[in-house]
């Protein structure tokens, strides 16, 4: 048997009017049409959905049972293809899978969720680990935003930089190569850069990066010693250590502020560290995640900025 949807909005508006008249002004037909349709729905449901009694028509108890369904089924078609706008942020129960670098997520986190709990206090967050393996796929719509510094290879995924860090050095202060009093601010040699031992950063435990290509075109290479899959568990060796440790400095500035370490200059040219946030195309017009990308741009933006650059949080 096939159905005809229309019959849903017409048998709602019969069973509000509890009038064929009625119900014939309020979707603009004429009455001989509404009672046709009511013939047709009597037909497909096999119950004569409203009876004349004196001048007036009375729901059937099939009737009375249906309507709170029927009207409930037209809102949802309603708002099935109808353009969605607006969304009630007071209302808004969401929980949001968001796959960020570590540095990131400890650095816009705590920004991001509340200025979003600030709106939407119905509103969660889950922020997932970069694995070694990609468990998590936002083509499969497992996350709703990615932030690191990669740009996606997949046609489907949007992407925008929201910001630009640098690689600085990080050092435990009683290191020989910090600098002393100075805090370390002046330039490192790139001899005494490599002689010292490092930690590279990397979630599947690769003891090579991108420094070790720059240093190898001019010839040198460095002594790794160690990888580690966050940064934040990288500065812990750092803190302990007489480790080097090559960490973004903006989005790093709260581990590296936490854990007292000193700070140096890169001796070697790098290129600057982009920070790509990026979501699948199909949350391009969802009002409620175009929310959360700009909540979400904002707290980027605040971590990668300068410390005069940053205005008072809320």
């Amino acid at each position: 048997m096939q159905l005809d949807l229309n019959l849903l909005t017409a048998l709602d508006a019969l069973l509000e009017e509890g009038s064929v008249t009625d119900a014939a002004a309020r979707l603009h037909v004429s009455t001989p049409a509404m009672s046709r349709t009511l013939g047709r729905i009597r037909r497909a449901t096999g119950d004569e959905i409203l009876v004349r009694t004196g001048r007036t028509m009375t729901p059937t108890p099939r009737a009375l049972a249906l309507r709170a369904t029927v009207h409930e089924l037209v809102q949802q078609a309603r708002t099935v293809l109808s353009p969605d706008t607006e969304v009630d942020l007071a209302a808004l129960e969401r929980t949001f899978i968001l796959k960020w670098h570590d540095a990131l997520a400890a650095a816009a986190g705590p920004h991001l969720l509340r200025s979003l709990h600030a709106e939407a206090p119905g509103v969660r967050l889950r922020f997932l680990a970069e694995a070694s393996t990609d468990t998590h796929d936002p083509r499969r719509g497992d996350i709703d935003l990615e932030a690191g510094a990669s740009e996606p290879s997949s046609p489907e995924i949007r992407h925008e930089v929201v910001g630009h860090d640098r690689l600085v050095l990080a050092l435990r202060p009683t290191h020989p190569l910090c600098g002393g009093a100075d805090g370390g601010d002046g330039p490192l040699g790139l001899a005494e850069y490599v002689r010292a031992e490092h930690i590279t950063v990397s979630r599947r435990g690769r003891l090579r990066d991108p420094i070790d290509d720059v240093l190898e075109a001019q010839g040198l290479s460095r002594r790794v010693v160690a990888a580690a899959p966050t940064a934040a568990t990288a500065l812990q060796f750092v803190r302990h250590h007489d480790l080097v440790a090559a960490v973004p400095r903006l989005i790093s500035r709260p581990l590296l502020e936490g854990l007292g370490l000193c700070v140096r200059p890169l001796p070697l040219p790098m290129p600057e560290v982009p920070v790509q946030l990026a979501w699948h195309q199909r949350y391009d017009n969802d009002p409620a995640h175009t929310w959360l990308r700009r909540h979400a741009r904002t707290a980027l933006h605040h971590a990668c900025a300068a410390p005069d650059d940053v205005p008072p949080g809320p």
